[in-house]
Order: structure tokens, then C-alpha cells, then sequence
């Protein structure tokens, strides 16, 4: 249907198949996703030929899925009266999005067109901190009162639902918006109609604050399994929600940002192919600049080793898969733990653990792969024991440090406040190629009188 739809568009409107009237007919069988796919397969001018023709119920759902660009191509095509009907049916949270990626010009020419009240909203939610739950919520939710009977909170949402993002859970309040609890769809329609809303909410309540961060709030969402959390302020009042349609670009947003730090980049919020080659450039050079000085360290350590080298050049052929070995090893364990630490699965408190636990894993694959080694370094090296178990005690030691360092830093950067993903596996290999050297010349020295 969607291919169906875009040939007839690229056909042009003179063509028989391409009235306007079947083509409406066409995409109003269509659900919100897939309008929002057929936008990215089209120009300019067709972008904003198709929105026009899109019933006024869909057009403000599909134009809050688009990307910026696709927005502000319609917003600058459009009149006042229709910028000011798009922003009438966008909830607050997609308004605040959409406003947040625009430039200046145009989000002037919008909220000269937004309702008073709305724009007043819009404004509060915009002073909230970045990342944090001010600024992710809505405030279009269904509240109701303690003593208000189950009747009469059936008939103001049939009134009121439609201008909410959700129906599914509704907030108890006082008078002074204070909240107490929450009732469930499923609640309100397995109760008699004359039951007070007091007597079968929750009042077991899972909320956040406004200056709470976007991270923290997607981990409750996990915890508790939510559809959506209320947000109070410092007095305990109620303010607004966060839905989990909104999370989930919260969790796909932080992950992006864990694997670009796990990858030695700067994080970048804009999409790789609409980021500019200097911005790219820009955001790699300063993690580059810093592996490669701290490169420099395992050169230090290897020019101080040597006399030793210039005695047994062998040794030189054995320092790649050592350090490889030892940096992958570390990478892996620090992958994991990040994860853990990330679902919550590892608490600080599990630090002791989690090398206990390192350590013994160590040991393991330290083994299983030093005899591995032993084999084939006696084999291709003449069958020089000594060299031989240089490097096999050698490679179980790195093996076994490794992925002590590798468990131990992301948990020690969670408790100075730093992001554990930075601990990944560029860090991780710094530190571990320095410490596989100095292991191995150690050793080198010790077992061949160096």
C-alpha cells in the first residue's frame, strides 16, 4: 500500500490514479507510522501536498512523528490559521519537542499563534533543567477527586478524555492539587457507579519529581512496569505525566549516547547523516588526541624494558597478542557490568562481589587459554620452556588483571559521578596494555635473568 501510494504521489496529480480524492481515500486506511514512512520517501513540495490533503484528526499525530526537517518545511507553508489548528490538537509534550528543534524565526511565528493558556504551559515546561522530568511531561492527564463517585468520573472523561494523552490511569488530587493516589481504567470499570474514587484508588504511588533525571525516570518505568508516571514539585502537587511512548525515545536516546562514549566519541544528538564532517571530525579528535597520548605510556614502558628486548628480541613478537588479549578481556567485563549497572542488576554495594567474581572468571579463561599459548609458543619457538612459560604466566596474569580493572572502574566512575560508560573499552585497554607490559617484562626479567 505504501509503495502503491508514493508512486501514485511521484506520478503527479494529472495522472488518472493520482486524484486527490483517492490518494486521501488511499492514505486514511494507513496508520500514523506508516503516513510518517510515505513522508520520508517524498520531496518537498509533495511533503506539504500530502499534508494538506490528511483529515485534520491525523494531520497533527503525523506531523508530531515527523523529523524537524519535515516539520519546519510545513510550518513555513502554512498559514496562520492552520499553524495555530496544528497546535491546538499537538499535546504539550510534542509542542515543547517539536519548538525545542526549530530556529528562532519559526518558533516566533508559532507561538504568535498558540493559545494563551498553551503558550503559558509551553514556557513553564521549557525552564525545566535538560534530561529532566519537567521538561519530558504533559500536562493533558485526567485528575479527579476524592469523593467523586465512580459515576460521575465516567462522565468527565467521556468530556474531557479526548484531549488527553492517556485515559488509562487517572490522578487523585485534593483541592490544593495535592496528590493521593491513582486509579486504573481497569478499576473504574469493575467498580459499582456509586463507589467513591477515595475507596478504591492506590495510594501506594510510584511518582517523580520535576528535577528528576530522564535516566532515573526510565528506570522506574522498568522497574514498575508503568504505562506512565505522575510528576509533582517540591510541595507534592501534581503537575504533569510522562507517558511511555516518551521514555522509550529517553532509553533509546541514553543508550545512543552510552555506545558513542563506549566507542571513544563525543555523544551527539543529531542523526549521523544530517551531522556536518567537521562536527564528526570534531567529536572524534578529542577522544583520538587522548587514547593517543595515553598510548604514549605503554611506549615508555616498553623503551624502559630495553636492554632486556635488545638481550631476547623473541620477546618483541609476543607483546600484540598480549596486549589484544588483555584489552579484550577487560573490554568484556567492563561490557557487562555497564549493563548490569544500566537494568540495575549491579549496585555499588556488589563492588566486593563483582571482583570476587572477575577475579575467578579470570582465573578460568586465564587458564584455559594459557595452555592454549603454552602448546604453541613451545611448538613454533624451538621448544624454549623458559620463553614459553614467560608468556603463558604472563598472558594468565594479564588475563586475570584485566578483567578485575575491567569489573572494578566502571563501578568506582559510578561512584565519583562519572558516566561508567567512559570506562569502556578504550580506557580499559589504555590501562590494561600498560599493565601487561610491566607484567610481562617483570616477569621476563625474573625467569630469564634479564
Amino acid at each position: 500500500m505504501k509503495d502503491r501510494i508514493i508512486s501514485i504521489i511521484e506520478a503527479g496529480s494529472d495522472s488518472p490514479s493520482g486524484s486527490i480524492l483517492k490518494l486521501k481515500a488511499m492514505i486514511s486506511e494507513l496508520n500514523t507510522q506508516d503516513i510518517t514512512e510515505i513522508f520520508d520517501e517524498l520531496d518537498r513540495e509533495n511533503i506539504i501536498k500530502i499534508f494538506r490533503i490528511l483529515p485534520k484528526a491525523v494531520a497533527a499525530d503525523v506531523f508530531a512523528h515527523l523529523d524537524s526537517d519535515h516539520q519546519q518545511y510545513i510550518v513555513e507553508a502554512l498559514t496562520d490559521a492552520e499553524i495555530g489548528d496544528i497546535m491546538s490538537k499537538l499535546f504539550v509534550d510534542d509542542a515543547v519537542d517539536f519548538i525545542e528543534e526549530m530556529p528562532a524565526n519559526v518558533v516566533k511565528r508559532v507561538l504568535m499563534n498558540v493559545t494563551q493558556e498553551k503558550r503559558a504551559i509551553i514556557n513553564q515546561i521549557l525552564q525545566y533543567p535538560e534530561d529532566s522530568a519537567g521538561s519530558l511531561m504533559t500536562t493533558e492527564y485526567v485528575d479527579l477527586r476524592e469523593d467523586t463517585t465512580v459515576r460521575k468520573a465516567f462522565d468527565y472523561i467521556r468530556n474531557t478524555g479526548v484531549t488527553k494523552e492517556t485515559i488509562y490511569n487517572c490522578y487523585v488530587i485534593r483541592r490544593d492539587r495535592m496528590l493521593v493516589g491513582v486509579v486504573s481504567a481497569k478499576t473504574l470499570m469493575l467498580s459499582r457507579p456509586r463507589d467513591l474514587i477515595s475507596d478504591i484508588m492506590d495510594t501506594n504511588l510510584v511518582f517523580a519529581h520535576t528535577t528528576d533525571d530522564q535516566e532515573a525516570i526510565a528506570d522506574k518505568f522498568r522497574k514498575y512496569g508503568l504505562l506512565a508516571i505522575p510528576v509533582v514539585d517540591k510541595e507534592q502537587r501534581l503537575v504533569g505525566i510522562i507517558t511511555v511512548d516518551d521514555i522509550m525515545e529517553v532509553i533509546v536516546e541514553e543508550s545512543t549516547e552510552d555506545m558513542e562514549i563506549m566507542g571513544a566519541l563525543a555523544p551527539s544528538d543529531d542523526p549521523y547523516l544530517k551531522t556536518g564532517i567537521l562536527r564528526l571530525a570534531r567529536n572524534r579528535i578529542i577522544w583520538l588526541m587522548v587514547l593517543m597520548l595515553s598510548a604514549t605510556i605503554t611506549g615508555s614502558i616498553i623503551a624502559s624494558f630495553e636492554d632486556a628486548l635488545s638481550v631476547l628480541p623473541a620477546l618483541i613478537a609476543f607483546i600484540p597478542m598480549l596486549m589484544g588479549t588483555g584489552g579484550n578481556a577487560g573490554a568484556q567485563a567492563s561490557t557487562l557490568i555497564i549493563r548490569g549497572m544500566a537494568v540495575g542488576e549491579v549496585q555499588m554495594k556488589d563492588i566486593l562481589s563483582v571482583v570476587w567474581k572477575e577475579i575467578r572468571v579470570g582465573a578460568v579463561c586465564g587458564l584455559a587459554l594459557g595452555l592454549i599459548n603454552f602448546v604453541r609458543v613451545y611448538l613454533m619457538n624451538n621448544r624454549d620452556a623458559l620463553l614459553t612459560l614467560v608468556v603463558t604466566l604472563s598472558l594468565f596474569c594479564t588475563i586475570l588483571i584485566a578483567k578485575t580493572i575491567g569489573g572494578l572502574l566502571p563501578i568506582l566512575a559510578k561512584r565519583i559521578r562519572i558516566d561508567p560508560a567512559i570506562m569502556a573499552a578504550p580506557i580499559i585497554t589504555t590501562a590494561v596494555d600498560a599493565t601487561s607490559l610491566i607484567v610481562y617484562f617483570s616477569i621476563a626479567k625474573v625467569l630469564l635473568g634479564l
